[in-house]
């Protein structure tokens, strides 16, 4: 159990609120630093969230516009359900789920056929062999997928971190792997793609392609170089349970603010911090509202604009990884589309993958994710009407060095292809909206103040993540690292995990001061 530092006496506010000082800072009010934060807080600590945007969610984050709100990056929770990682972290906080939906799956649409990702384990199993064989190659790939799966989502949830630093870290990955499952560790230095030549399946391009979007949604790599455990992991998010609050990201949100902030937690918006200093006592956060004091910092930018802001021993300690990682960044592309509900009809799923062509690369339209808000969700969109979310991955460079009419040119064909795309699901869409706006990696750099307007952390492979990932500890007393540059990435509930380890490194510090 972790042990639980006081609560501050009944009737006192905790110190943040008198004087520009706190226990903990965090830096960063997205999923990673609102759980840190949330966590800390159940345990009694005195914490203080500084958000540079005027609300909170960073890359998960949403925007309302004329009665719609929108998902501006991540759409659902994953393994948000009872007994996994979100579900405990709800437990953890004393927090109630927000009201929502149970997406059973989401349809991918290849050039020459459909797959039903279904969240049901046995009818997943079938249709895969359906849409793409079942050959004895094709079940043994699967079968590897799923046993990988299996193993590492629950060494996830059972509290194994990487990379592994001491020996206390190998003592609790050697406790939570089976001695029957450590023969997977040979795959560790696999990639997806040596799977696929492993099995006999690397020319099985349907596969191959599919495969591709789901590592570029999940782990922000492509066959080629996504590391197998990772991609697997990716892969079958679906199993772990996909969940879609009523309201979108902006539902779950306002639950975990109003929770935390009951429970005593300080969060200030619109409060961007420009340096961290050390102090004999710990940190001054210095910020254009002022300059905030804390024992420790817990920093959720990306690595980059971490070490921009951070005391020179933290640039220090990342600079290897920055150096190493400086072209492995990307962006996305949203459109947001608030329309009548007619022009979503006719499919029994709200969450499409689609891929245009086989002979072109993923990304800059040619496969995409088209989110859509549930029938009756009213808190996504006004009655009659839905929200859509349709997003692409791209290339930062594409979209830097623009003059301005160049830019307002290369959206228009931006959001043209996105819609033309999108129309294979739905073939009205976008006819008759009522809103019609592009994010491009301008608008995230302009909104979340991320370096070049990069999301998704970095690339995965096998150089970059798991033993080779930037830890959460750099080596400064009480300065951490979270958000999706440090291990174990991007997504809902890579987010909330390492909250999970951050908060227990705060608070095993704290403790031997």
């Amino acid at each position: 159990m972790t042990p639980r530092l006081a609560s501050p006496p009944a009737g006192r506010p905790p110190r943040a609120a008198r004087g520009g000082a706190a226990d903990v800072i965090v830096v960063g009010a997205g999923i990673s630093g609102m759980a840190t934060a949330a966590r800390l807080r159940a345990r009694g600590v005195d914490v203080l969230v500084l958000e540079a945007h005027g609300q909170v969610g960073g890359c998960a984050g949403f925007y309302r516009r004329r009665g719609f709100t929108f998902d501006v990056g991540a759409t659902t929770l994953v393994d948000f359900e009872t007994g996994g990682v979100g579900g405990r972290f709800y437990d953890a906080i004393g927090m109630a789920a927000p009201p929502g939906e149970r997406l059973p799956g989401y349809v991918a649409w290849l050039p020459d056929r459909t797959v039903t990702l279904h969240r049901d384990p046995a009818r997943w199993h079938a249709e895969r062999l359906r849409a793409f064989g079942d050959t004895s190659a094709h079940v043994r790939f699967w079968a590897l997928l799923d046993r990988l799966a299996d193993v590492f989502w629950a060494a996830s949830r059972e509290g194994v971190r990487l990379p592994l630093r001491s020996l206390a870290d190998v003592r609790r990955a050697l406790g939570v792997l089976a001695v029957r499952d450590w023969p997977l560790a040979r795959t560790l230095g696999w990639t997806m793609a040596d799977a696929l030549r492993r099995s006999g399946l690397a020319d099985d391009r349907p596969l191959r392609m599919l495969l591709g979007m789901l590592l570029q949604d999940t782990v922000h790599g492509t066959v080629e170089e996504a590391p197998l455990v990772n991609g697997a992991l990716g892969v079958t998010i679906r199993g772990a349970g996909l969940t879609r609050a009523t309201g979108g990201m902006r539902g779950f949100w306002d639950a975990l603010v109003a929770h935390y902030r009951a429970a005593g937690g300080r969060l200030r918006v619109g409060t961007a911090v420009e340096r961290i200093e050390r102090t004999a006592s710990g940190y001054a956060v210095h910020t254009r509202r002022g300059v905030f004091r804390s024992a420790q910092v817990v920093c959720t930018l990306p690595a980059p604009d971490a070490a921009r802001i951070a005391p020179p021993s933290v640039g220090d300690a990342l600079r290897p990884f920055l150096w190493r990682d400086a072209s492995a960044y990307g962006g996305a592309l949203v459109l947001c589309l608030g329309v009548p509900e007619d022009e979503v009809a006719g499919q029994a799923f709200t969450h499409h993958q689609v891929l245009e062509r086989y002979d072109r690369p993923l990304g800059d339209g040619n496969n995409l994710f088209v989110s859509v808000s549930a029938p009756g969700d009213t808190a996504s969109a006004p009655a009659g009407s839905r929200a859509v979310m349709v997003s692409t991955h791209c290339d930062l460079a594409n979209w830097e060095r623009l003059s301005d009419a160049e830019y307002v040119v290369r959206r228009r064909e931006a959001t043209e292809r996105l819609l033309a795309v999108a129309r294979r699901v739905y073939p009205r869409l976008g006819e008759r909206a009522e809103v019609a706006e592009l994010g491009t990696p301008q608008t995230y750099e302009r909104f979340t103040r991320r370096s070049r307007g990069a999301v998704g952390g970095v690339r995965q492979t096998l150089a970059n993540t798991n033993q080779h990932a930037i830890p959460h500890d750099i080596g400064v007393p009480g300065f951490w690292l979270a958000g999706d540059t440090t291990w174990p990435g991007l997504g809902t509930v890579a987010g909330v995990l390492a909250s999970e380890h951050v908060a227990d490194d705060v608070t095993r510090f704290a403790r031997a001061r």
